[in-house]
């Protein structure tokens, strides 16, 4: 009987010692939930390889959390591949949970919030692993971190590559990731599912060398350089989509977009399907220009259209894109390039393009291959003025 009593006050030491153990465990505390739900694909851009993706935030804690610094990690060592401070993050921020206010990146409890990430490398990314940190601090100022949001890069099904949209040229390249209202920052949840259909596209405006895109006044569509040009097929495929018959505003309120049903947003646009389910939007275009029909086979270089002023827009331009889906907006972006351009120039700045203010031009016309321009780029499709990008012209810029 000894021996029990004995072994019991033992095992009662012991878990009398083991109590202070216990009680010093750190605490558990809710944070993010991190996730990237779209995988990406490189694409090299003006030159340099660029793996654009979003990583959505969800807050799980009760009380509104701060995002501080986001470190982007190689999943296999551990190394740091891109760190972003708070200045920095804040501009990556954006989506419905975040307060509207400038500079405010506080996340109520159960917001949800998007980081759009875009990373440059030298040369394109395969295989890597990659997770992120995200360190945020609680209203008293207390830090903490979620870590999550694996992604590997994939190189492939790799970016389809284009000819032209468009003829000739001056044609301005609208696009930046970094806008807060741009086509990369606009989710949209459709069908149970949220996605970002313009994450690559670009809207193309034509242009004089002086910078202007309007000749005369500027809210007759008529007196826009690109209104009614020719849209072409940027290769062989089949026509997904033929919608045509939506009627343009009578003027142009230059700057303010038009007002239009979400499901009207593209305007009058023609879907191409490419086969092994992709395909390239064409949006805005003229009404009644529309020359082709769902099903029937198209080639590269043949008219489908002309550009217009139809749907959700500031002016008449072509909007183009690729998506995974024949749905104008519940579809994912995917990456594409041009086979060919002529880099002419770019603008300085949105605000120089909205001023009708003059580009830059480059030294000489530059033949650039199987890339995509970069925003605010000004390019030519004229093969007269191409220069293939590894020798030097010896003519006169046109």
């Amino acid at each position: 009987m000894k021996t029990i009593y004995r072994a019991v006050a033992i095992m009662l030491a012991a878990a009398w010692l083991s109590m202070p153990a216990i009680a010093q465990r750190a605490p558990i505390v809710q944070t993010f939930d991190l996730r990237v739900p779209w995988q990406p694909t490189p694409i090299k851009i003006a030159g340099q390889w660029q793996l654009l993706y979003e990583l959505h935030l969800d807050n799980y804690s009760t009380e509104p959390l701060q995002p501080k610094q986001l470190r982007v990690l190689d999943a296999d060592d551990g190394h740091v591949v891109r760190e972003y401070d708070e200045t920095t993050l804040r501009t990556m921020l954006g989506g419905p949970g975040m307060s509207g206010k400038k500079g405010d990146m506080t996340m109520a409890p159960g917001a949800h919030a998007v980081v759009y990430l875009n990373l440059s490398f030298d040369e394109a990314p395969a295989g890597l692993h990659l997770t992120h940190e995200l360190s945020a601090a609680r209203e008293g100022g207390t830090a903490l971190q979620a870590q999550g949001g694996m992604l590997t890069v994939r190189n492939w099904p790799a970016p389809v590559t284009f000819a032209q949209p468009l003829r000739g040229g001056y044609w301005a390249v609208i696009y930046d990731s970094s806008w807060p209202r741009g086509h990369r920052r606009t989710l949209y949840a459709v069908n149970g599912a949220v996605h970002v259909p313009g994450r690559f596209a670009i809207d193309w405006i034509k242009v004089d060398m002086q910078g202007h895109y309007t000749k005369g006044d500027p809210t007759d569509k008529n007196s826009w350089l690109g209104y009614g040009e020719e849209v072409l097929a940027v290769a062989d495929g089949k026509i997904a989509a033929a919608m045509d018959g939506m009627p343009e505003p009578a003027k142009v309120d230059p700057g303010k977009p038009t007002r239009v049903p979400l499901q009207d947003a593209s305007g009058n646009y023609v879907s191409l399907d490419l086969g092994g389910g992709r395909y390239v939007f064409y949006e805005h275009l003229k009404t009644g220009s529309i020359t082709v029909k769902a099903g029937q086979t198209v080639h590269r270089g043949e008219v489908i259209g002309r550009l217009g002023y139809t749907g959700e827009t500031t002016g008449p331009h072509l909007h183009m894109h690729v998506a995974d889906a024949n749905a104008p907006l519940d579809a994912e972006g995917m990456p594409y390039a041009l086979d060919r351009y002529t880099l002419m120039g770019h603008y300085r700045s949105i605000e120089a393009f909205g001023n009708q203010q003059g580009w830059t031009p480059v030294a000489l016309g530059m033949g650039r291959l199987a890339e995509l321009p970069a925003p605010l780029a000004v390019v030519s499709f004229n093969p007269a003025i191409f220069y293939p990008k590894e020798t030097t012209p010896t003519a006169k810029q046109p």
